[in-house]
């Protein structure tokens, strides 16, 4: 069963990570294909695990995946960086731990309806949460040369960016572009000879760019954990995976935030700011996939995991 084959990304890391207490409370931000959410689930006896997710296809195949842990289980449609509102309407004043693993989950990659894959040909989409206005085919069609340079320079660190940016600018004066293997065939007629003979994909960046635009993804990042930390219990663990270095740039950097203390300058006698540290990080570095775990599941060889303590 599907349910058997899924195999969630540093799934043992993340379990050893959140030091789930039976009685706790624990959110799963990013449920997918409920990979994670089954671990915790099974560890919690009086708990509760609220798993959200914007993908309604994700909510509506959960029930069968949790089936012998429902009743300690609440599913929410909503988006991760929302996650204060979401506990307040829930009543929770604080939770035990949290998990986010930002990668685009298999069902979204592996349908080609959604237009995440630059492999199949499909309508230019890629919304994770489908009720949503915006989609890839508006930004390509509609955004500026400029728009489109900065989003798959900014976004996807493309070198080419401003080569692609022009090429889809003249290749929509003539028809609107529609399709996943349209765009790909457009950024492949943009890029030098030498960049498609590299290992990675020639679209692979710029299909990245469109998708975190489209989601809005950075953003909900920093949200994320400017607002869950102050609902950590102390001793409470927040873990995040992500997958590219921009990601992984925003988090570290929100962990040190939350981390540092006093900010006065060095030459003040006394400590006149009052900032105290909320979280330590543990460890400082982040976990990386062993090469096990990469065999057994290629998608998760740039993963990387960083874990934070509440003090």
């Amino acid at each position: 069963m599907e349910e058997h084959t899924h195999i969630p990304v540093m799934l043992e890391e993340c379990i050893q990570g959140l030091q789930i207490r039976p009685e706790g409370v624990y959110v799963d931000g990013t449920l997918g294909r409920a990979g994670h959410s089954r671990e915790i689930a099974k560890r919690l006896t009086t708990g509760r695990l609220v798993a959200i997710d914007r993908d309604q296809a994700a909510l509506d195949a959960a029930p069968q995946r949790l089936e012998p842990w429902l009743e300690r289980v609440t599913l929410v449609h909503g988006n991760f960086g929302d996650v204060a509102d979401i506990l307040d309407d829930l009543g929770i004043a604080q939770i035990d731990g949290m998990l986010l693993d930002l990668g685009v989950s298999s069902p979204q990659l592996d349908d080609p309806a959604r237009g995440f894959s630059y492999m199949h040909d499909a309508p230019l989409d890629m919304r994770m949460d489908q009720t949503q206005a915006l989609t890839a085919r508006e930004v390509v069609n509609t955004w500026d040369e400029g728009q489109l340079k900065w989003c798959f320079s900014h976004y996807g660190e493309e070198r080419y960016a401003k080569q692609v940016a022009a090429a889809i600018c003249r290749r929509r004066g003539q028809a609107p572009i529609d399709t996943t293997l349209q765009l790909v065939e457009v950024i492949k007629a943009a890029m030098p000879a030498q960049a498609l003979r590299e290992k990675q994909h020639p679209a692979k960046r710029c299909f990245q760019a469109l998708r975190i635009a489209v989601n809005d993804e950075l953003t909900y990042i920093e949200e994320v954990i400017d607002r869950v930390i102050p609902r950590l219990k102390p001793g409470g663990r927040l873990c995040i995976i992500t997958f590219h270095s921009l990601e992984d740039r925003m988090v570290k950097i929100g962990y040190q935030n939350h981390a540092q203390g006093c900010t006065c300058p060095p030459d003040f006698p006394v400590c006149v700011c009052g900032k105290v540290p909320e979280i330590r990080q543990t460890p400082k570095k982040p976990l990386l996939p062993t090469e096990e775990v990469v065999a057994r599941n290629p998608r998760a060889r740039s993963a990387k995991l960083r874990i934070c303590e509440k003090l």
